[in-house]
């Protein structure tokens, strides 16, 4: 048995000396033993709850990291937050609550763990929000960590291709034009979702479980295997085993996440066409460890990535067929051939990412990810936005799409449900930009996501038809012209609130323009007009969050961060 010197631990606020007998009394009521008092105190934080399939397993996973905490002579102490999961609640009031959750999610895990001073935590996750939200409270705590991705889901099978959520999601536009039957809409659905685990595309849950193994906080492979599968229970033993020697090392997670480190997340985000909210996600992790890296900064290195892996929504592939050729350890491998990541990094299992991938061989049989030599094409997935319609910037996936410059009029709504409802009622037409404004960060409150939107425009066959401009977010699973995180938002008096039906816009995602063709002297009048709008949220969690929220491209944080710190808590 290792002796184990608690003397710059937090649990030795808990566990040691005559004054902490009434604390030591717990941990006997609770079946530990003297020696497992001795030991450090690792938290193992899940997401799991009954809520959807991409949390389910989640306790599951958590009870085989306890196993290699104490393999490693450690003392787990398991523990739960909530998940707000987005397939459930897209397309109501209940979306509001999705990305308040990311920071519910970090407070909850910093108020548990500085309550009962664990040194040390395993954050397992399975959602959108869940896994940024697990990482910043790392992050924010800053004692050694390891953090899991819980898995995707495996695909469907409907009519002999493989579908996913989102195929439902368009299926609902498709039976609402009329070419759907109620009988093959119900088929659809029994079979999209056939497992545990999280929505199987490039969406924003697999976008963030590709970047907590590029970014180093999680061990190399350990996000690819699907939720179902027995070898996940084999990489949550290594990742308890793994966090003991990040105690031995005191390797921390701001010795891990680093300006560079945050470099190689944008980058593989761009390379997979990955989700367009890693650009409120990574600025809010980076400001969890006081580094200044806004969604300019991410978008600025994801339009110099080439795009190098087919996935859905824009291509052909799911999770599980990148498990199949490898897994992420392969798209790693492939962008530091190429050079474009920082090899150097450091990672949760002491050695540097290159190091990690030095013996990664590259499949040539295989379509699902390409080499950058031929990459799908030299601009990343995802790229930003910048004009007098988003001065402050704003968010396109471009994975997949035919064009890049759209023309319209806009066609204007003060809500997701007045947008959808129009949508529902065919009452838009071609070359129209429906803009959907007052779902910011603050006048949503919580910055919606609008799938049910755009996959009802795709049902009805009018995806390349028409845009979508919004101060929300779309879904990680949105394709097509949609731009979202547009800043400053119409809450606070952006550009976007002075939209009227019919104003031209012009949208260039090769030059990286929004731009709305209104002469600046009508601005003035209509901005000199204009009233802040009220919310029906006046009270409880939505109206505190949008007290205290920001902007989206500094990632919609809710506190000063890491560079406003007087004292941290793996110090005190």
């Amino acid at each position: 048995m290792t002796k184990w010197d608690k003397s710059k631990l937090p649990s030795r606020h808990t566990t040691v000396g005559p004054d902490r007998a009434p604390h030591r009394s717990y941990y006997y009521a609770m079946g530990l033993t003297e020696a497992e008092i001795d030991q450090p105190f690792v938290g193992v934080a899940t997401c799991w709850n009954e809520a959807a399939p991409c949390n389910i397993d989640l306790s599951r996973q958590a009870q085989s990291v306890k196993k290699g905490v104490k393999d490693a002579e450690g003392t787990p102490r398991e523990f739960t937050t909530i998940t707000v999961t987005d397939g459930i609640a897209m397309g109501h009031q209940g979306m509001k609550s999705s990305l308040a959750s990311r920071d519910a999610i970090a407070d909850t895990v910093e108020l548990t763990v500085r309550g009962h001073c664990y040194d040390a935590l395993v954050g397992l996750a399975g959602c959108d929000k869940s896994l940024p939200g697990m990482m910043m409270a790392m992050l924010r705590l800053n004692i050694p960590s390891v953090f899991m991705y819980g898995g995707s889901i495996l695909p469907g099978k409907y009519k002999g291709k493989d579908v996913t959520v989102v195929d439902v999601f368009e299926a609902v536009g498709q039976h609402a034009a009329g070419n759907m039957s109620d009988e093959e809409l119900h088929e659809l659905e029994c079979v999209a979702c056939p497992s545990a685990g999280a929505c199987g595309g490039q969406f924003t849950a697999n976008t963030m479980a590709t970047v907590s193994e590029a970014i180093g906080l999680a061990l190399p492979g350990s996000a690819g295997t699907p939720a179902p599968y027995e070898e996940r229970d084999r990489w949550a033993f290594e990742s308890g085993k793994a966090v003991m020697n990040l105690v031995k090392l005191n390797l921390r997670p701001r010795d891990i996440v680093t300006r560079k480190s945050l470099e190689n997340a944008a980058v593989v985000v761009g390379a997979t066409g990955g989700s367009t909210n890693a650009g409120l996600h990574l600025p809010a992790m980076a400001h969890e460890a006081g580094i200044d890296f806004t969604m300019d900064d991410v978008v600025n290195i994801m339009r110099r990535t080439p795009y190098i892996a087919d996935l859905k929504p824009g291509g052909k592939y799911v999770a599980y067929d990148v498990y199949k050729v490898g897994g992420i350890p392969v798209i790693i491998k492939a962008l530091l051939d190429a050079g474009l990541l920082h090899g150097d990094c450091m990672t949760v299992t002491g050695k540097t990412l290159a190091e990690n991938h030095k013996d990664v061989v590259f499949p040539l049989d295989q379509d699902v990810i390409f080499p950058v030599s031929k990459a799908i094409s030299t601009t990343g997935g995802v790229v930003g936005l910048k004009g007098n319609l988003a001065p402050d910037g704003a968010i396109v996936k471009i994975a997949g799409m035919k064009t890049l410059r759209f023309e319209g009029s806009a066609l204007c709504f003060d809500s997701e449900e007045e947008a959808f409802a129009a949508v529902d009622a065919r009452a838009y037409k071609p070359g129209d930009i429906i803009v959907i404004r007052y779902e910011g960060p603050k006048g949503g409150p919580g910055m919606r996501e609008m799938l049910s939107t755009t996959a009802a425009i795709y049902g009805q066959g009018m995806g390349e038809q028409v845009a979508l401009i919004t101060d929300g977010r779309f879904s990680g699973a949105t394709r097509g012209f949609c731009i979202g995180h547009v800043g400053p938002e119409a809450a606070v008096g952006g550009p976007i609130a002075l939209l009227k039906n019919g104003d031209r816009i012009i949208i260039d995602a090769a030059k990286g323009s929004i731009d709305m063709m209104v002469p600046e002297a009508e601005m003035a009048a209509r901005r000199a007009a204009w009233q802040p709008r009220r919310t029906d949220y006046n009270a409880g969690a939505l109206w505190k969050y949008a007290q205290l929220v920001g902007p989206a491209h500094l990632g919609a944080v809710t506190h000063p961060g890491g560079a406003a710190e007087t004292h941290m808590y793996a110090d005190q």
